[in-house]
């Protein structure tokens, strides 16, 4: 009695699976990139959260020149990646030019979030 072969079952399970990893390989960078782009003030950084203890205008630039790409309520959680020296701002009893760069490619005044002048971020932007 001859035996079926269960090859061609086999190859296209394998192609199959090639496939899903293939695409999940391929997802898996574009979401990296969504985060922090890699032409991104320093897409090497580990992300960090910090928190507004006021509300506050969130820019396209680090200075009040750039847009306001929207605005941001007290208590709120958002995604650092590191921060810089931009435009001067005197607000809220503080004056500093210290900018904090997000995840989502914007940036907020280190004066409107809780802890140092960049909101304890760790890692400045190069």
């Amino acid at each position: 009695m001859r035996r079926t072969s269960s090859r061609p079952l086999t190859k296209l399970m394998i192609a199959a699976a090639v496939g899903v990893m293939a695409a999940a390989g391929m997802a898996a960078p574009a979401s990296a990139a969504e985060a922090a782009r890699a032409d991104g003030p320093n897409a090497s950084a580990a992300f960090q959260t910090v928190t507004t203890w006021v509300q506050g205008n969130v820019r396209i630039g680090p200075s009040t020149g750039y847009s306001i790409a929207y605005t941001v309520a007290a208590n709120q959680n958002l995604t650092a990646v590191c921060w810089t020296e931009g435009g001067t701002v005197t607000a809220n009893g503080y004056t500093h030019n210290k900018w904090v760069y997000l995840a989502d490619e914007r940036w907020i005044w280190g004066g409107l979030l809780k802890g140092n002048e960049v909101g304890n971020v760790s890692s400045r932007c190069w």
